[in-house]
């Protein structure tokens, strides 16, 4: 979970990112804080079939990325080993084109006395239009 100090809300399972140019329709707003990494969660915290349902009556579309993407974070503080695993995650969403992420789990663990923490989620892109990859989803 991420420390009062950040001015984000806890991040956790079913928690929705978003990268903090993506065009929205005017009924989504999102949180005012930013994640270390320059994402932002939606106001009022919709689960993925809420979100869905709001884009689709708007005309817009909600993709789900095939596959889960899985990172690994080490260290003793819980919000600097969540925010340097969301970086890593972030990365490869960025890498699959995509402007949304979608946690699934975050789990605490420890190796040989290490604690480490192991996150994992999906890539999701909001756009305007059917077609992956249209670019009238995405401020440049």
């Amino acid at each position: 979970m991420i420390s009062p100090q950040d001015n984000s809300r806890t991040i956790g399972a079913g928690s929705i990112l978003v990268e903090k140019n993506t065009l929205l329709p005017g009924s989504l707003a999102l949180e005012s804080g930013l994640t270390k990494s320059g994402w932002v969660q939606f106001a009022n915290n919709p689960d993925r079939d809420q979100l869905g349902n709001k884009l689709a009556a708007a005309g817009w579309t909600f993709f789900l990325m095939a596959g889960a993407i899985k990172t690994i974070s080490f260290g003793f503080e819980r919000p600097r080993m969540i925010q340097a695993a969301l970086k890593r995650l972030i990365a490869t969403v960025r890498l699959q084109n995509c402007n949304c992420v979608e946690i699934d789990t975050i789990a605490a663990h420890s190796f040989l006395g290490m604690p480490y923490l192991s996150l994992s989620g999906h890539s999701r892109h909001i756009q305007n239009g059917l077609v992956f990859g249209n670019q009238t989803g995405t401020a440049k």
